[in-house]
């Protein structure tokens, strides 16, 4: 699809593109949602992910329309800073996904990810289809029976709701500012509670 649009002239594309992305992902590919806290590290985390194809910062969970960052952040809005992952199920499953969300984020706490308090920060899955659904409550079924650490898991799963893709400074904020984000997530106490938490287990 990308290579087709490259060939046509540029103000058709910039016609046609908008309508075709609208629509969804291309054939072939599925989408997961998870918030995870920062969505600049959930990001971070799902594209280490073999079979991922894309993923964007975004807010979901919330009422209203559009939101901005400045809108979210404040708590006003009830939306979630989450990351969509766009992938390949024929090199990814959503249960490998799942992996990976379960052990980058603390599921022991609500409204709240390492130094981000608030419920703009509250973990969720949110689910697409009923697969996605009995794959994620199986999951979390699994981890509440082996997890490594004493405290209840409090993860929701939820239905998905409508995704509003965050500004395009915070897209792949921890590849434009790696120093920034280093300085962060070091100074948020991000990865020394992921490994207090799950240990060896996270990738």
């Amino acid at each position: 699809m990308f290579t087709r649009l490259l060939t046509l002239p540029i103000w058709l594309a910039v016609l046609v593109a908008p309508s075709v992305f609208a629509q969804g992902q291309p054939t072939g590919l599925a989408k997961a949602t998870f918030a995870a806290g920062c969505f600049w590290c959930a990001e971070e985390a799902m594209d280490k992910v073999p079979g991922v194809v894309s993923t964007t910062s975004g807010y979901m969970g919330g009422s209203t329309k559009n939101p901005t960052y400045k809108e979210v952040s404040a708590g006003a809005t009830g939306h979630t800073e989450v990351v969509q992952v766009v992938y390949d199920p024929k090199k990814v499953g959503y249960e490998r996904l799942l992996e990976q969300f379960w052990v980058n984020h603390d599921p022991t706490v609500k409204d709240r990810q390492f130094c981000d308090a608030g419920s703009q920060y509250r973990p969720s899955i949110f689910w697409h289809d009923e697969e996605q659904k009995r794959l994620a409550e199986a999951s979390k079924a699994k981890w509440e029976k082996d997890k490594p650490f004493k405290q209840p898991i409090v993860t929701p799963i939820v239905k998905a709701a409508e995704f509003w893709p965050a500004e395009d400074y915070h897209q792949d904020y921890y590849r434009k500012n790696p120093v920034r984000y280093k300085f962060y997530v070091t100074g948020c106490g991000r990865y020394a509670r992921l490994d207090e938490l799950w240990g060896k287990l996270r990738k």
